[in-house]
């Protein structure tokens, strides 16, 4: 059974950092390419960022330049570093695996709150 945990949101003000984590135990972590997702109020849910098996990354055009993911396979676990936080990244964050996110993996995400 795949498991996905995100965490590391909180409040932070416009302008500020966070690093998310998710955190998977499944073993195909290894082979797969992970995403970041996000659900802003009321909105569907987004990519974000994305990092192959061999770390090739790609951004949303909303967060390139100020977002980096990274991948740790030696603890299945990868990080989403968040800087120059604005309001409008205000949303519960997700993690999943593939090129495509799989609707049986989504989490209970990680909740993101940037002040103006």
């Amino acid at each position: 059974q795949v498991q996905l945990v995100e965490s590391g949101g909180g409040l932070v003000p416009a302008g500020g950092s966070l690093n998310l984590s998710c955190t998977t135990s499944t073993n195909i972590f290894k082979g797969s390419t992970m995403g970041w997702y996000r659900q802003l109020p009321g909105r569907q849910r987004t990519p974000l960022a994305r990092i192959s098996a061999t770390g090739s990354v790609t951004f949303s055009d909303s967060v390139e330049g100020r977002f980096t993911i990274a991948r740790d396979n030696a603890k299945n676990v990868i990080h989403l570093n968040m800087n120059r936080l604005k309001p409008e990244d205000t949303a519960v964050y997700y993690c999943n695996i593939g090129p495509i996110p799989n609707s049986l993996y989504w989490g209970q995400g990680t909740q993101v709150t940037v002040s103006s």
